[in-house]
């Protein structure tokens, strides 16, 4: 099999360097892991890992195999296609067969928020699913809103 320098095409991110889709692959599954409350030691455990190992999974340092990813799906109770979403439109760029996407609307920095994880945690705690839902629809109704609450 021909190795992608042989061939002239530039390997993602370089020497040394973490491919921007295992970065943006890996902070998803840190993402879904700290919403879940799960720390990176009951993961590990979960698919026969070190806790090393996940760090290393988590910074893109790494690259996670198919039948890994496949793991992190049962253990994180997630769809593959999580892994991807809210991928930026740039990452891909100089990578053949990765064409430019629409801009992610989302900042992906809220998502990280300790506010953010606290309600997601709560709201995951409602048992009631009729209860969960009807919060669901109040808070989008309220974001919605607009209006300017005073902090």
């Amino acid at each position: 099999m021909a190795n992608s320098a042989a061939d002239g095409i530039p390997k993602p991110g370089g020497k040394g360097k973490p491919n921007p889709i295992d970065v943006h692959v890996g902070s998803r599954l840190r993402l879904r892991r700290t919403l879940l409350g799960m720390s990176q030691e009951k993961l590990a455990r979960a698919v026969r890992l070190t806790f090393q190992q996940i760090q290393k999974y988590e910074r893109g340092a790494n690259r996670i195999g198919a039948s890994r990813l496949f793991q992190f799906t049962r253990v994180l109770d997630v769809p593959v296609s999580f892994f991807f979403d809210d991928m930026p439109s740039d990452v891909g760029n100089g990578i053949p067969g990765f064409a430019a996407g629409p801009a992610a609307t989302f900042e992906q920095g809220n998502l990280a928020r300790r506010e953010t994880l606290e309600l997601v945690r709560a709201y995951y705690k409602i048992t009631d699913p009729a209860v969960r839902r009807r919060m669901f629809d109040l808070t989008k109704a309220l974001g919605r809103s607009g209006g300017d609450a005073e902090e």
